[in-house]
């Protein structure tokens, strides 16, 4: 599970180098369903990310879980 630090610095990555409006990051992290570790697939199912922009996120989160 990710921690609020970890969580924090996700948003920081989606909103500084995918460009993802706060607005549409807030919206996703309202979702019922969502957990920190859902937020990427919520963001894609919305339409906020695309596929690509997904893979990135993935990427990001195996590098700083694996570091």
């Amino acid at each position: 599970m990710m921690e609020s630090k970890e969580l924090t610095q996700l948003l920081q990555f989606l909103q500084t180098d995918l460009a993802i409006p706060d607005a549409n990051l807030q919206l996703a992290l309202r979702h019922p369903e969502q957990t920190p570790g859902m937020l990427p697939m919520i963001l894609w199912q919305y339409g906020f990310v695309t596929l690509n922009q997904l893979n990135q996120i993935f990427d990001w989160l195996e590098q700083r879980l694996l570091g």
